[in-house]
This record gives structure tokens, sequence and C-alpha cells, in this order.
């Protein structure tokens, strides 16, 4: 019983392809796979982490019928892709391409971490830097210990 869980459990968990709901699938075996292998590349714009043939959000489901609509209408995946991306902008894809306009989605992450390193690294030398201060003479602590005891 609890291997039959077990097996169960795997199943869902590997099954993200699932979120494709059977409405979706086209009567078309070649082009329901081009129209899988384009929603593996484009980005769910809701869960952000996953693609649209992996999510099941309401916005996925959405761009999963365009994308199929547009196969259907005789359009190839880079046209598809060109369409999705002429709506959404570069940031639909999992996988944007490398220009200038992109850097940010590229580099933005390692700049942020560097950024944080670098404030990091400042503050501990910052901390560092501070002169410690010399232990009391004798003098002093008896001059101390008289102010604690309440004497002038």
């Amino acid at each position: 019983m609890i291997r039959a869980l077990a097996l169960l459990l795997a199943l869902l968990i590997t099954a993200p392809s699932w979120a494709v709901e059977p409405d979706e699938i086209m009567a078309d075996p070649a082009q329901e796979a081009r129209a899988r292998e384009v929603g593996q590349e484009l980005r769910c714009l809701v869960c952000q982490n996953q693609s649209i043939d992996d999510s099941n959000a309401p916005l996925a489901r959405d761009l999963r019928i365009l994308v199929r609509e547009r196969i259907k209408a005789g359009d190839s995946n880079a046209q598809v892709m060109d369409f999705v991306v002429a709506r959404y902008g570069d940031f639909v894809r999992l996988r944007p391409p490398m220009r200038a306009e992109t850097y940010l989605l590229w580099f933005g992450p390692v700049l942020v971490l560097g950024i944080g390193l670098g404030a990091l690294l400042l503050a501990l030398r910052r901390r560092k830097a501070v002169p410690r201060t010399a232990p009391l003479d004798q003098d002093e602590r008896a001059r101390l210990d008289k102010i604690l005891d309440g004497g002038p």
C-alpha cells in the first residue's frame, strides 16, 4: 500500500505537463508536439519560474490556447514565439536572448549579489577599523570602583 502511494506521489511530482488540460490538446499529434515544444520555452507570467505547460494559472492556459491557435493557423514555431514576444516582451521567454535590452535580465541577479557582497565587505572592514580602547590602568580602576560605590 505504501509503495503504491509512493509511486502515485512520484508520478504526480514528475508529470508537470499535466497542466495542459484535455480540451486544449490538439487532434494532430505533430501539431501538439510543436505546441508543447513552444510551451516549454515560454514563461508563465504569473508563476515566473514555470513554463506555460507546467503552470495551472489562468494566464498560462490562455497562452497555451494562443500558441495552439497560432500553430493551427499555420505559423512556424519561430513565428509563434515572435508573436508572443511581441505581445509580452522578452521576459516571457524562459531563456531570453542576449542583447542590450535584456542585459538586466541576464546580469541583474549577479549585479545585486555583487552589490550585497561589496556592502558586506565594506561593513566588515569598517568594523575592523574601529580602534580598540586600552584596558584601564590601576588608578583608573580605583577611581571607577570609588564612583560605582557611591563615593566622590
